[in-house]
């Protein structure tokens, strides 16, 4: 059997690859560059196509990547849209050309891995691209399963890591009273199951097109879910904040300029509608239950780790750039300027200098206290070492120039050492 698998390099659809080959399957894998990835070929039964479901709208694209392919599985999807990676491209346009294509081609199965929720009360832009391709889907003469899982669990998926966040916080702020039910499903349980449907050649039956929901052993209310991973981690009890709902977008949005990573309020919508089915036909695919909550992390320490980091490099950020802007503002005129043009004269600035200097020395502090707080990675691992250094210059420059505040008891100097581990600390852990 020879599979189309889209979405190859993601997180469900690397998953998804891994199962296929090791049961035996032959792969051809869309990918977005395939010289990156050519490393996935290497000995294995698999080979790379480029394809950019931004753009490969039209079914053209797609007739000659489906010659010699029986099944298909889709498992491009996005939970946020970026430039041109957008619901209407990713989940509705090109899955559409693509299934129209597999209708004109030889391809026996098409499976579709779209959400739990992307039904007739689908409300939200995301539900709704996947529905529109679903409902395509199932009205083509195409033998079909549409896969809905509900939250997807991997140590390397982005939603997982987002949630591990949330549990590790010392306190979790929950925005209403909906129970906001979810019923997280392991992604390696939703491979297997993926597996389970080719091995039953579909298992549609006498139905032309089938929805199967991919889901955990029970429902749970959202904040029973992060309980259950703060407890996995070692972390104990979760404690809860209610906040009314009206808080909800002036909170969000002051976190994401804080560079937290909260869910959005979309996301919180579909939340709220509930995000769970009944466990049977997972459990009869499968051939047993789907692991619980309490079994998804694997590496407890290393998992609790990561999650604290992931709010408090947000924190730590927010200090420094706090450091550089207080200092501007200070510098500005709060502390008296002729206070600091002697200062800076008795350290060897001439007189005439002292003005300017100290007009630019503040507009540098304003600008990195912005940027600290502005810039999103790759730019960013390039701001610590040059606050490093510029902090490294002052601190060698008073303590020649000016040596009493070496032995000052309030360590005006001392205090850069702390300062330069945190930007050094940021500089490791920055992503690339």
């Amino acid at each position: 059997m020879r599979i189309l698998l889209t979405g190859a390099s993601g997180f469900i659809g690397t998953h998804v690859s891994t199962a296929l080959l090791a049961e035996g399957f032959q792969l051809v894998c869309t990918v977005h560059h395939a010289r990156r990835h050519a490393h996935v070929g290497e000995g294995q039964r698999v080979r790379l196509v480029e394809a950019d479901f931004a753009h490969d709208t039209a079914k053209a694209a797609w007739l000659p990547r489906l010659a010699g392919i029986d099944v298909v599985i889709n498992c491009v999807g996005i939970i946020a849209e970026h430039g041109a990676q957008t619901f209407a491209a990713l989940h509705t346009q090109t899955p559409c050309a693509l299934f129209a294509a597999c209708a004109e081609s030889e391809v026996q199965l098409v499976i579709q891995l779209s959400a739990l929720g992307a039904d007739e009360g689908a409300v939200s832009p995301y539900h709704l691209s996947k529905k529109a391709a679903d409902d395509f889907l199932a009205s083509l003469p195409l033998r079909a399963v549409i896969v809905q899982p509900s939250l997807v669990y991997g140590d390397d998926g982005a939603s997982a890591r987002l949630f591990r966040m949330l549990a590790s916080l010392p306190v979790y702020p929950r925005f209403g009273r909906a129970p906001q039910l979810v019923q997280p499903v392991h992604v390696d349980d939703l491979s297997d199951l993926i597996v389970a449907l080719l091995r039953g050649a579909g298992a549609v039956g006498g139905q032309k097109t089938r929805r199967v929901p991919a889901v955990g052993p029970q429902a749970l209310p959202l904040t029973a879910y992060l309980a259950a991973l703060r407890a996995a981690m070692g972390l104990g009890r979760l404690r809860i904040m209610p906040l009314p709902r009206w808080l909800m977008p002036p909170v969000l949005l002051l976190a994401r300029l804080l560079g937290f990573a909260m869910p959005d309020r979309a996301t919180l919508g579909m939340l709220e509608r509930g995000n769970a089915a009944d466990a049977g036909t997972t459990r009869r695919l499968l051939g047993h239950a789907p692991r619980p909550v309490a079994q998804f992390i694997s590496d407890p320490r290393g998992a609790a780790l990561r999650a604290r980091l992931d709010w408090l490099l947000p924190v730590l950020r927010l200090s420094l750039a706090i450091v550089w802007l207080a200092t501007a503002i200070v510098s500005a005129g709060v502390y008296p300027l002729e206070d600091s043009y002697g200062l800076l004269t008795r350290s060897g600035v001439p007189p005439a200098w002292a003005p300017p200097l100290l007009a630019g020395a503040c507009l540098l502090d304003l600008l990195l206290g912005v940027a600290t707080l502005a810039l999103r990675p790759p730019w960013r691992r390039w701001l610590w070492p040059a606050q490093a250094l510029l902090i490294l210059f002052y601190t060698v420059w008073i303590a020649v120039r000016l040596p009493e505040f070496l032995w000052h008891p309030y360590g005006p100097l001392t205090k850069n050492l702390p300062m330069l581990a945190a930007l050094w600390l940021l500089y490791q852990l920055e992503e690339k």
